[in-house]
């Protein structure tokens, strides 16, 4: 009987926490560099997130290990609400898949609460790279093998696993360079530095329709509107690697149910408003706004497929 009353007082703790919170501002941590995809998405949600849960939303950038560091933090945090992070598949699969000192185990160390989009990402050039199209790169890169650099928002990250899968699928040799995000990666891929970079389509698109990078493939389900001349793997016979990223919200695993389910309810009003359903198409993402079981789920799943890519390509860090 007394463990039921305990029982029964926790919960109404728990409730009554979830109906007060929240009191202070909270931390939206992004594991990436500023002016990359994951910063931008951040960036859209937050302070409309804030208004609606009545505090302000701060995001902070925690840069490191291809989204490895931010992550790992974020599982330290109090289950409390006031930490949480965005959830990405560089964080909670690729890295994970590949990096076998990475300290937290992303399905059971975290606690799911939305994915909010669904993005492309992207394979493109400087514009002097003597190619501006698969044919013509193909044909480049194999004719120098080892001697073209391409640039990725970190090493163990997605555009760095499904970069080195679209290498062993077309049986192409060009070197990693990893950075601390998508941001930098771009300043020196548009500034010429190196001349291909594999990203995530939303920090990527504005220096395309300058003209300041050359897209070559998107990895989407469909040709992208904004980029409607330049075709998906899937349409060039690589299929592998047109799977899209997943950008979400988590926090450290143990939060109550009441408290997640008051964050989804915010998220999925914010992620319901045009503007920011503007902002977001805008980049040729989609939202998905689904529920904390079914993003449970598909992070497992894209856990899995990662791993087998992993371990059926040897694929090993640097």
């Amino acid at each position: 009987m007394r463990g039921c009353l305990l029982a029964l007082g926790w919960c109404l703790a728990s409730v009554a926490g979830a109906q007060t919170y929240p009191s202070k501002p909270i931390q939206l941590s992004v594991p990436f560099a500023p002016g990359g995809t994951t910063d931008l998405i951040a960036r859209t949600v937050a302070d409309p997130l804030g208004k609606l849960l009545g505090q302000t939303v701060v995001v902070v950038n925690k840069p490191g290990g291809g989204g490895v560091v931010g992550a790992a933090e974020l599982a330290r945090a109090a289950p409390d609400g006031y930490s949480l992070g965005l959830a990405t598949l560089s964080s909670a699969a690729t890295n994970p898949a590949i990096n076998p000192r990475v300290t937290y185990k992303p399905l059971t160390d975290f606690t799911p609460i939305i994915n909010m989009m669904a993005t492309p990402n992207v394979l493109a050039v400087h514009p002097s790279f003597p190619a501006k199209d698969m044919s013509a790169f193909l044909k480049a890169v194999r004719a120098r093998p080892g001697q073209y650099d391409y640039a990725s928002s970190g090493a163990g990250g997605i555009a760095h696993l499904q970069m080195e899968l679209f290498k062993s699928l077309t049986q192409t040799a060009v070197s990693h360079i990893p950075y601390s995000g998508a941001g930098p990666a771009l300043r020196d891929t548009v500034g010429g530095q190196v001349p291909i970079i594999f990203d995530n389509l939303p920090s990527a698109l504005p220096h395309i329709q300058d003209g300041r990078l050359v897209a070559i493939a998107v990895a989407s389900p469909e040709r992208v509107p904004e980029l409607p001349k330049v075709p998906t793997f899937k349409e060039l016979g690589l299929e592998a690697v047109n799977r899209p990223a997943l950008y979400g919200i988590w926090g450290p695993k143990g939060m109550p149910k009441p408290l997640v389910t008051q964050i989804h309810q915010a998220l999925s009003k914010v992620l319901q408003d045009p503007v920011v359903v503007k902002r977001i198409e805008a980049t040729g993402s989609k939202v998905v706004a689904n529920s904390p079981e079914q993003f449970a789920a598909q992070l497992q799943a894209e856990y899995e497929v990662y791993k087998k890519v992993v371990d059926g390509q040897k694929l090993q860090l640097d």
